[in-house]
């Protein structure tokens, strides 16, 4: 897969996205660390790591699922409290439909797979208060078109797709409301490398055209690489090197980070 890298985008001096020193333990497992992370409005933000370095479940508190034993969690967006982690349930839930846009490595932990491609997006405007069934219909239009997903199976079912085509649909759910931040979650895992690559230029456009501020999570350093213009290199729960990509990846510092690097060239 050969996208060409574009040059960095620049970014304001505050960060949208705040996480300060977020501790998380499953049982014995210390799954994140002392973990800080800031990312600025219109940057792409890259996560990498082994298996179990705990940059899912990093990604999994940007997007409220789970709840820190520490830490403390910010987005500068009006009318946001000034620390996530104290809300409750409800308006987690209720920040998430407006504010946050997530796409899983597994479709079905986004999707409503029997339900049409049409009626997953709809899904996302539903929790978030609209009711009117023309305007329900044409923002699904809109943001499936928008992931660039053919519209003569807008109303298919995922079940029924692609790999590809269900990434699409999870796409266009989870922008279809403009959100503030887009998590991506191993977004090409288990796709062809022909289908990675159009999955990652739909997503260098929508951020292009949308200025959306982005994080994702990938074992590739490739996917990194072309989407990112920031990095955190995460182990053992512990974030053990950051900065520019190219900076990281060309001349790293750590030796986890240099191991990384060396094993996929």
């Amino acid at each position: 897969m050969t996208l060409l890298r574009e040059a960095p985008r620049l970014v304001q001096a505050q960060p949208l996205l705040r996480m300060e020193r977020v501790h998380k333990r499953y049982g014995d497992v210390v799954a994140l660390e002392d973990v800080s992370a800031e990312v600025y409005p219109g940057e792409v933000l890259g996560i990498v790591g082994e298996s179990g370095s705990g940059k899912s479940t990093l990604l999994r508190m940007m997007n409220l699922e789970d709840l820190p034993d520490a830490g403390h969690y910010r987005l500068d967006l009006p009318g946001v409290p000034e620390d996530l982690f104290t809300l409750d349930g409800y308006a987690r839930r209720m920040l998430r439909a407006h504010h946050i846009g997530i796409v899983y490595q597994n479709p079905h932990l986004g999707l409503l797979m029997k339900n049409s491609s049409s009626g997953n997006v709809a899904e996302r405007l539903l929790i978030a208060g609209e009711r009117r069934f023309a305007v329900l219909r044409d923002k699904a239009r809109d943001a499936l078109a928008a992931s660039e997903f053919p519209l003569d199976r807008m109303d298919a079912p995922p079940v029924e797709l692609s790999g590809g085509m269900q990434q699409r649909v999870q796409l266009a759910k989870a922008i279809a409301l403009e959100p503030a931040v887009l998590l991506l979650d191993e977004p090409t895992t288990g796709l062809d490398v022909s289908v990675q690559a159009l999955v990652l230029d739909t997503l260098k456009r929508l951020q292009r055209e949308r200025r959306i501020t982005m994080v994702i999570v990938s074992h590739d350093l490739g996917v990194i690489r072309t989407m990112a213009d920031r990095v955190i290199v995460m182990r053992r729960g512990l974030v053990v090197e950051a900065g520019l990509v190219d900076q990281v990846f060309q001349d790293p510092q750590a030796a986890y980070t240099q191991a990384l690097v060396h094993a996929k060239l």
